[in-house]
């Protein structure tokens, strides 16, 4: 089977870009407010009641201070199910009335219509102005629960079917120019035939050309999934963070647990876990290293890990996977394979080839996992009670995010 055909790697054709959702609650108000007819404003109102009216709402999947999660079928196919997010527009008042994380889900899901990404079907504001977005149904859970059950046993081919799977969805990401930025097990969730599917794209935002520089944040990605360059508070950045982050995930589905766990939630801690693990970078091995904000030299340098130890520690994805992992954990995002490259890497079409669907394993119970996955904001991780996040993200990073000139 060729490597650019629909079940491996890179589809020949170029993303296509979705039409904006019709009836949508956020592209028609956009456009009202720039309208003072009442007749228009009626109208508005008419398309977000026809909206809603297409649905049933059933039983709750998941409640949080942001967001409620409601399973939910077409009445014109009860056969048909949905997961509704009812975002409190109330929750976002302490910002500007919707907030930038939800606009850039709305807006991402709109561009992105690809099968190893959730689907946002419609939205559609209710009387009480909460935004309600109608999701895909993925009632499996996501990939941490079904790595986290030891009652559920996978091989090295299903590992590669689940990550094909993720790659192929995230090059479809980053040839829209979207950058995810907040990969992890609990953000990539599984539909009921076991295909996955990348969500939560609060943190998400558009990227340009190598070429066109434009600073970004350094504050996204869940700390342990977060790679040097942004511990170093680098402004500059493309997809290579997310290529990290999915490695993360590649390693964490293979040891059944968390690849770069720091012992405490600060960079530094983080920082020195992947010096560790990985390498101490150095100008030898990431050439203007030294110039990011955060960076220091230290005395003690570990050498970066050898092809050798990789396949020690990963002997079940055999040389072609130990290669590919040790090539998305590039300590320099330069070197640092792209999501295309990491497509048409041998080892997606070495023995053993990935577990066809019908065959993978399948985790019931997992309506409650992504409703509680759903009810998150964009990017939202636990907050203590000294106002710093678990696993790296400062309070509030979400609405010092540039959103001005991003978004398509």
């Amino acid at each position: 089977m060729s490597l650019r055909s629909p079940a491996y790697g890179v589809p020949p054709e170029p993303p296509l870009k979705r039409q904006r959702l019709a009836g949508s609650a956020l592209s028609e108000s956009k456009t009202m407010t720039t309208r003072t007819a009442a007749p228009m404003a009626d109208l508005s109102e008419q398309l977000d009641m026809q909206e809603r009216k297409k649905y049933s709402k059933g039983k709750t999947l998941g409640r949080g201070t942001y967001a409620d999660v409601f399973l939910a079928t077409l009445k014109s196919d009860p056969s048909k199910t949905f997961a509704i997010k009812k975002i409190r527009i109330a929750a976002e008042q302490d910002r500007i009335g919707i907030s930038y994380d939800t606009l850039r889900e709305i807006r991402c899901l709109q561009e992105l219509d690809h099968p190893n990404i959730i689907k946002l079907y419609s939205v559609f504001s209710t009387k009480d102005q909460n935004l309600n977005l109608v999701l895909e149904n993925l009632p499996r859970g996501d990939l941490k629960q079904l790595y986290l059950d030891a009652t559920i046993r996978y091989s090295p081919a299903d590992i590669k079917a689940w990550m094909l799977m993720v790659m192929r969805g995230m090059w479809f990401c980053h040839s829209s120019f979207i950058l995810h930025r907040d990969i992890k097990p609990d953000n990539i969730l599984i539909a009921s035939n076991g295909e996955v599917k990348i969500a939560d794209f609060g943190l998400a935002r558009t990227f340009v050309d190598p070429g066109q520089k434009r600073a970004m944040t350094h504050e996204v990605i869940t700390l342990w999934y977060r790679p040097l360059e942004l511990l170093f508070k680098a402004s500059y950045y493309g997809g290579a963070v997310d290529i990290w982050s999915c490695a993360c995930v590649f390693a964490e589905l293979v040891l059944r647990q968390p690849f770069l766990p720091a012992p405490t939630e600060s960079s530094l801690s983080q920082i020195r876990t992947i010096c560790e693990r990985v390498g101490s970078p150095t100008e030898d091995n990431w050439p203007g290293v030294s110039k990011l904000p955060d960076y220091v030299a230290t005395s003690e340098v570990t050498p970066q890990r050898t092809g050798a130890a990789w396949l020690a520690e990963f002997r079940i994805l055999g040389e072609q996977g130990a290669e590919l992992l040790s090539k998305m954990l590039a300590l320099d995002p330069n070197k640092r394979l792209s999501a295309e490259q990491t497509l048409r890497h041998p080892y997606w079409t070495s023995a053993p080839r990935p577990t066809s669907l019908e065959l993978l394993p399948k985790k019931g119970g997992g309506l409650e996992t992504m409703g509680k996955d759903l009810t998150r904001r964009g990017g939202e991780l636990p907050v203590r009670e000294n106002g710093e996040a678990k696993n790296g993200r400062a309070d509030g990073v979400a609405r010092k995010i540039d959103f001005g000139g991003g978004l398509r």
